[in-house]
């Protein structure tokens, strides 16, 4: 347990980082203490004596884990505390404060900085060879190899979504054994002949079931993989659903805002025409179904794709099919 800080400063608003960085270290703590506690704030609206309760040493001992999210929200009097709790941490209990890294709050961080936090960053990935280079350390992460252009046809394919591409480089290795190559990503990604799993969902959440299932059948025909269309489906219905509650904006200035490529938050803008709220629900929840019975629950695969197709154009509807996906 010594080598796990007593205090860590998340710095960025790149979510999955956030995420991971948060539960590297519950996890650290759980591996020694199994029966370890969690407990976490949001820093705009926690107080003063949730924290310090918080930061109080497990009752019957064990590991505690205190996660603060959203620091640079953190009221003065809560700043105070938890700066004068760094100056002396309690043995046992592992500070986690994640910050959004601007200027607000700025001083908080830097203080924390000053105390001795374990700093990692968790900035957004602008640059395309910083996305690329995530995409390498995935498959490391995962006991994986793959090259710069494998990187790089799997960014060109998926996008800039870290956690679309952490799921699909997940994918990927469990699909294949951990070569990746830029063969093996256009086979999951880009399909054959044309014809990928990516045309199949564009078809289905516009409501085209005709156009589905035809690019649904020829893909299959040419041996694609039905779990590469069954992730596209949900990539499709997820990006509908994520610029749908983006509010108005250009493409573009979606783009920034949503970490989505400008040309696919402009397909997605006009595929949400019809959506409502529930409807998207309704499609997202097909989605998961059909994600499960490829990969292990169905007798048959292509059925449940199908059913997955008619699905989520009822959902888009208003509608609903019975019987699910499987």
């Amino acid at each position: 347990m010594t080598s796990i800080p007593p205090l860590r400063l998340v710095l960025g608003e790149e979510d999955l980082l956030v995420s991971r960085a948060i539960s590297d270290i519950s996890a650290a703590v759980r591996a020694t203490e199994p029966d370890s506690d969690v407990r976490e704030w949001d820093a705009g609206s926690a107080t003063v004596g949730e924290f310090v309760s918080g930061v109080s040493p497990a009752l019957f001992g064990g590991g505690t884990v205190v996660v603060l999210r959203n620091a640079q929200n953190a009221k003065k009097d809560l700043t105070a505390a938890v700066l004068k709790y760094a100056e002396g941490p309690v043995d046992g209990v592992y500070l986690v404060v994640a910050h959004a890294g601007g200027v607000k709050g700025k001083a908080f961080a830097d203080a924390l900085k000053k105390a001795g936090a374990d700093v990692v960053s968790a900035a957004k990935l602008k640059r395309p060879a910083d996305r690329a280079a995530f995409v390498r350390e995935e498959f490391r992460r995962l006991g994986a190899r793959c090259g710069a252009d494998a990187a790089d046809a799997l960014l060109t394919a998926i996008g800039n979504d870290l956690r679309e591409l952490a799921a699909a480089a997940h994918q990927l290795v469990s699909d294949t054994g951990g070569s990746i190559s830029v063969d093996v990503v256009n086979r999951y990604y880009r399909g054959k002949a044309e014809v990928t799993g990516f045309a199949v969902a564009d078809a289905a959440v516009v409501g085209d079931v005709p156009g589905a299932l035809e690019a649904l059948r020829w893909a299959l025909s040419v041996g694609m993989d039905a779990v590469p269309i069954a992730d596209a489906l949900a990539t499709g219905v997820r990006n509908v659903a994520r610029v749908a509650g983006a509010g108005r904006g250009s493409a573009f200035q979606l783009a920034s805002t949503l970490g989505m490529p400008a040309w696919r938050v402009e397909r997605a803008q006009a595929q949400t025409r019809g959506w409502t709220p529930e409807g998207l629900a309704a499609a997202m929840e097909a989605a998961a179904e059909v994600n499960a019975a490829v990969k292990g629950g169905s007798d048959d695969r292509g059925y449940a794709l199908e059913r997955a197709i008619f699905a989520i154009a009822a959902a888009r509807k208003g509608e609903s099919v019975r019987g699910g996906v499987r």
